[in-house]
């Protein structure tokens, strides 16, 4: 017959299956981290766009359907269009196409809808 654990012996193996879950899930968030950092960049995606921020839960319409407050947001309201027709309200990160515009020796003030 096998020799019984203690309960004490079982809570020192969960302790260090713990910490080896710790060290797995914090290598596992590097990776998922950068993997969204590239997706934010290539798409240009905003705080705003992910409802991050303190704009999140600021500004927005009550249960009732009444405006939270008198705050005007710019928000919605285009700023830059280029002339694929792309928009882009002057709020969060450069989109790409415009980034790639500027690049391309075009001016924010050429950009102006």
């Amino acid at each position: 017959m096998a020799p019984k654990q203690t309960l004490k012996e079982i809570d020192r193996e969960i302790a260090k299956l713990q910490q080896r879950a710790d060290r797995i899930k914090q290598a596992e968030k590097a990776q998922v981290v950068a993997r969204i950092k590239e997706a934010v960049t290539y798409y240009g995606i905003s705080a705003a766009d992910l409802g991050l921020g303190k704009a999140a839960g600021k500004g927005r319409a009550k249960a009732t359907g009444k405006p939270a407050g008198k705050r005007r947001s710019s928000a919605g309201q285009v700023k830059y269009k280029d002339g694929a027709g792309r928009t882009w309200s002057g709020l969060g990160r450069r989109p790409r196409w415009f980034t790639e515009a500027l690049a391309n020796g075009q001016t924010d003030a050429d950009l102006l809808a």
